[in-house]
């Protein structure tokens, strides 16, 4: 079995510019940003010591929809509203274990050289449910050096409105720091830093985000 840790998340959003600046006024540390060639996507990335929180946004809907990434379904994301705006990208904790974590499908994307691949979870067929990714050429990585004014990710909690979550999402929920519950609707909810200030800032409507520190 592998043992998963959440490497970091993404938020799919049609305006990326708001969603970004809002995490800027909040004080986050905003890094570079990447278009993904063959993928259609750019981000956003916000970085902490062991993860990130990715803004991200298709730049292209024909690559998106006609390149090796269009099975992600990144416009039909974005244009549904039950559709799932979030993905969780993971990793394996240690070397015991070289399979893959959940059954899925390889996808090669134009921005790594082979057999730099991905993993996608087969539950990618069901919008309703968060994107899970595995990176299995990265393995246990230690923390960066914690600058900025939030310097760790503690949880991520993504609901689901649903009544029941697949086996694919079952697994993912194993990973360290994520979490996924059945809920009302689309949310992610991060706490930073132990949550020690205790302090919380609520991002909708304009973002299906909630941060705690």
């Amino acid at each position: 079995m592998v043992n998963l840790e959440l490497d970091h998340f993404f938020i799919l959003t049609d305006n990326p510019k708001e969603a970004g600046d809002l995490l800027v006024s909040m004080g986050l540390n905003e890094s570079f940003s990447r278009d993904h060639k063959g993928q259609g996507t750019s981000n956003r990335r916000f970085e902490f010591s062991n993860g990130m929180i990715e803004i991200l946004y298709v730049r292209d809907s024909e690559e998106a929809d006609n390149g090796p990434a269009r099975n992600l379904r990144f416009p039909e994301r974005v244009q549904k509203k039950s559709a799932s705006p979030f993905g969780v990208i993971l990793t394996r904790t240690n070397d015991s274990s070289m399979s893959t974590p959940f059954s899925g499908w390889k996808y090669q994307p134009a921005y790594f050289e082979p057999p730099h691949a991905l993993h996608v979870g087969n539950n990618s067929e069901i919008l309703e449910e968060p994107l899970c990714i595995y990176v299995p050429f990265i393995g246990p990585v230690s923390r960066k050096e914690e600058i900025g004014k939030f310097k760790f990710i503690s949880n991520v909690q993504v609901s689901v409105p649903l009544g029941d979550i697949s086996e694919t999402l079952r697994i993912a929920q194993t990973a360290d720091r994520l979490q996924i519950e059945c809920g009302s609707e689309h949310l992610v909810v991060v706490t930073l830093d132990n949550g020690v200030i205790g302090l919380s800032r609520d991002f909708r409507p304009d973002l299906p985000l909630i941060i705690n520190w």
